[in-house]
């Protein structure tokens, strides 16, 4: 686990947190950039898995 695993699932839940705020409150915009903010924070994580497989495989 890396530091692109914590601030990705960070950026995952306070997106959450805004597309569903923004979802309730009917604002529209606000449940996109949740919904931006949780994929951002996806693909954040995804980077520190590749980070984690690539040093897994140099361990080898």
């Amino acid at each position: 686990m890396n530091k692109d695993h914590v601030k990705g699932a960070a950026k995952e839940v306070k997106g959450g947190v805004k597309e569903a705020v923004g979802k309730a409150a009917n604002k529209p915009m606000t449940e996109l950039e949740g919904k931006a903010e949780k994929n951002a924070g996806s693909a954040q994580r995804k980077v520190g898995d590749a980070k984690d497989a690539i040093r897994d495989t140099k361990k080898r």
